[in-house]
């Protein structure tokens, strides 16, 4: 069965998601959400670098939402609740990259979504490769183990070349690193990582006393030029921050992340780039995860090298589709659902 699609913003994983929805025979790509008034009447192909698909885009939400999709990707930067909740009291499922995974740091509006699955029949789902994807290969490996004492996950990065302001001073880069508040905004601007501590927690069958995150940070010695944005001298350019979730007076899941950017980082930390996975019980399972360009891969600029971020945002909320379309009422996690499949990517 053909699954119809409608696109939600054409931003760095909205056209990913696009090019996937078109390669993929089991999804229909029927209507296309503009954010930008730019971009309205143009399609969508176009849109995404991609050759003409006949659809053009539009800003018209009764009229996307009258194509009774079967789901929405929705790719925004920021998740929009509002738009979230018409999108599925209409009945249309929701696939997200938006920040959303199970919920629970959004209070009372996390019910407003929940309630609109229930008025639309239709089920809400957030992935992305992290957090998602990656807390997914960490519940996997402990699934070989008849002891689980902690799951750590660690992501590290040097996110110079990554091009999020918005995203990245809402977290504390470029904020005086004596500022009052910064950990609380760290906390907020990562807040997602410990909705993935609580779904790991889940899938453990553990309930927590305690989901917190501590935070460090290290500033620049001199004022750091990213073409983009500027970060000043004795400003933060690099974070910590550390997602726990205690059971007693233990940690059962740790999901951390080491960003730096530039040369002068005080502390220096040395980064790597990817994840490591660590079960720690019987037996301990340690896991690697790198993600490196096919053979075949050509990219002259920062930016085109970037795609592969972009890809690898877009395609587990894909791969989960037909999962969450055939999913009951409500919102779910990699938890709820069975393993999403990677069918349709081999080239014939």
């Amino acid at each position: 069965m053909t699954l119809r699609v409608v696109q939600w913003t054409t931003g760095n994983v909205g056209k990913r998601s696009v090019e996937g929805v078109v390669k993929r025979p089991d999804l229909e790509l029927v209507g296309c959400y503009a954010w930008s008034p730019q971009k309205v009447g143009v399609d969508v192909g176009e849109l995404c670098s991609i050759d003409p698909v006949g659809i053009a885009a539009t800003n018209d939400v009764d009229a996307l939402l009258a194509l009774k999709p079967d789901c929405v990707v929705y790719n925004p930067m920021w998740r929009d609740v509002d738009e979230l909740v018409r999108i599925l009291e209409a009945g249309v499922n929701v696939v997200s990259t938006a920040a959303f995974m199970t919920g629970h740091t959004l209070g009372p509006d996390r019910d407003r979504i929940a309630d609109a699955c229930e008025r639309g029949g239709s089920t809400m789902f957030g992935s992305g490769i992290s957090p998602g994807f990656v807390e997914l290969l960490a519940i996997v490996a402990a699934g070989a183990c008849d002891r689980v004492d902690k799951v750590t996950v660690r992501e590290e990065a040097d996110t110079t070349a990554y091009e999020s302001p918005d995203t990245e001073i809402a977290a504390g880069f470029g904020h005086p690193i004596d500022e009052p508040g910064l950990q609380a905004m760290t906390a907020k601007g990562t807040e997602v990582f410990g909705e993935a501590v609580r779904m790991i927690g889940d899938a453990l069958g553990v309930e927590f006393d305690d989901v917190r995150c501590e935070a460090e940070y290290a500033q620049t010695t001199e004022d750091l030029d990213l073409g983009f944005w500027k970060i000043d001298k004795g400003c933060v350019a690099g974070i910590f921050a550390s997602w726990q979730g205690w059971v007693g007076d233990r940690t059962v899941v740790e999901l951390s992340v080491r960003w730096r950017k530039g040369p002068t980082l005080d502390p220096d930390w040395q980064v790597g780039m990817g994840h490591t996975i660590e079960v720690a019980g019987m037996p301990t399972i340690n896991v690697t995860v790198g993600f490196l360009p096919p053979a075949d891969f050509q990219a002259t600029t920062m930016e085109e090298f970037m795609v592969i971020g972009h890809v690898m945002t877009a395609v587990p909320a894909l791969n989960a589709i037909p999962a969450v379309v055939a999913a009951p009422p409500g919102i779910v996690t990699y938890t709820d659902l069975p393993l999403p499949l990677p069918r349709g990517w081999v080239a014939r």
